[in-house]
């Protein structure tokens, strides 16, 4: 066992959580978009958006922390038998949804909330120890990813559609307010790096507000059933949440950008996400814009910034160069950019031609699987090797 956790992929959390995140994303979103629909106890989109959320986008949001806060605290990252654990934790819960029984569910639903409550543990004690009390925040909002997941469970046997909805919703918008803590962080700081222009500073309300906001919008959308005064409040607040990240990807924005595939991915992905959750806070008042809004922020958005950041994130955690893009992950890129447009279009077909709206989701869980397959392959044998300059990470 303790050869096992030596080896080089349990050194971070980004090598075993890249690879399988990516992989578990291209495989499940083919299976939805050629007729899956889940089990008798988690059925049709419940299973879909179940995946995607807490699934995909939740591990990779779980591994880029766990391999920046090592930065951020100069404390020991995450690793071997803690790391195994996590893994195996998260591995149980996907294998678990597809069994049909409420066993089997109600054990996915716990091993999954530890997985995001031991990750906390995790991040938090390297915060605690380093007193670094700017991520205070983010252990609290990767421990509250956990309280969503389990919430959302905890409604599910009998089913209750509407509160359901609403707990996907809160799983995808705490998604988002992690979007915004990095972003925020990240993006204007790569882009001055790379372009050599002046970096755009933000208050600081306004760099936490991307976060904060998501943290009291989720727990009213469980509420939302039983108080449902708190709808409009909630709409308000997305838009509010919208309008802020719209501002913040303008601010950002240089045109020496679009030259760069490592920059532009994270600058339209980030874009995404701002118009993402600003259509779905309208979609409170108007829900015709809910789909377009969901799919803008888990596609567009999660799927960018995603490919984006496992890219950059894992070139420079393994001691390879930045610049330029590795072959192939500039087209995969433009793959999940065009899978984002071509979900955009069957959110809107779905209200205007049912066999173009079939045909627009097909084509774009397609275009996603590729994008993710072409990361997975071309990463696989650099983070399962030890890093270029020999040192541990």
């Amino acid at each position: 066992m303790t050869a096992f956790s030596q080896r080089p992929v349990w050194a971070m959390a980004f090598r075993p959580f890249y690879l399988l995140s990516a992989l578990y994303a291209a495989v499940s979103v083919l299976l939805w978009g050629f007729g899956y629909q889940g089990t008798s106890v988690l059925p049709s989109f419940y299973w879909h958006a179940h995946e995607m959320i807490w699934g995909y986008a939740g591990a990779v949001v779980v591994a880029f922390l766990l391999t920046a806060v090592a930065t951020w605290t100069k404390q020991p990252p995450v690793h071997g038998r803690f790391l195994i654990v996590l893994t195996a934790l998260w591995l149980a819960a996907r294998v678990l949804v597809f069994v049909p029984h409420h066993w089997a569910l109600a054990a996915s639903g716990v091993c999954g909330t530890l997985f995001y409550w031991l990750s906390a543990y995790g991040m938090g004690d390297a915060v605690w120890k380093s007193r670094s009390t700017r991520n205070y925040i983010a252990v609290a909002a990767l421990f509250m990813l956990g309280a969503t997941h389990g919430l959302f469970h905890l409604f599910l046997h009998p089913i209750d559609g509407a509160v359901l909805h609403n707990g996907l919703i809160s799983g995808l918008i705490m998604v988002a307010g992690f979007i915004g803590l990095v972003g925020n962080r990240i993006i204007s700081f790569f882009t001055s790096r790379r372009l050599n222009v002046e970096q755009v500073q933000s208050p600081m309300w306004l760099m936490l507000s991307t976060l904060v906001l998501p943290m009291l919008i989720a727990p009213l959308l469980f509420l939302q059933a039983a108080w449902p005064f708190l709808k409009p409040v909630i709409g308000v607040l997305a838009i509010a949440l919208g309008i802020i990240n719209i501002i913040q990807s303008v601010r950002w924005f240089d045109k020496g950008v679009l030259r760069e595939p490592m920059l532009w991915v994270l600058h339209i992905g980030y874009a995404f996400t701002a118009l993402g959750l600003l259509f779905m806070g309208i979609g409170r008042f108007y829900s015709q814009t809910q789909s377009l809004g969901v799919h803008l922020l888990a596609v567009g958005g999660i799927g960018l910034l995603t490919i984006g950041m496992m890219t950059r994130t894992a070139l420079g955690h393994t001691a390879r160069p930045l610049y330029p893009v590795p072959k192939g992950l500039g087209l995969a890129f433009w793959l999940m950019v065009a899978a984002s447009l071509m979900r955009a279009l069957a959110a809107v077909m779905l209200y205007v031609h049912p066999t173009a709206y079939l045909h627009s989701y097909r084509c774009s869980a397609v275009l996603f699987a590729v994008s993710m397959l072409i990361f997975f392959f071309r990463y696989l044998p650099w983070l399962l090797r030890p890093r270029l300059d020999g040192k541990p990470g």
